[in-house]
């Protein structure tokens, strides 16, 4: 399976290293949904450019989810 990962992003992004082992891009963006989701619940307000930007271990960019998509 290949490994993705899930690199948070407001300008500078802070990497993830580890990385998750996924089915496919599709099972990657919903991973990325879910962790916007759960950020969302802990932290109600944040940096409105915050996002979760999805890495495929070739380097390539699968999806950006934003954190915070109603905030201007």
């Amino acid at each position: 399976m290949p490994t993705y990962y899930f690199d948070m992003k407001d300008g500078v992004p802070v990497r993830d290293k580890s990385g998750l082992e996924l089915v496919s891009d599709g099972a990657a963006i919903a991973h990325s949904k879910s962790l916007a989701d759960k950020v969302r619940r802990e932290k109600p307000k944040g940096h409105p450019a915050l996002q979760i930007v999805v890495i495929d271990e070739s380097g390539r960019e699968v999806h950006r989810e934003r954190i915070y998509p109603g905030a201007t």
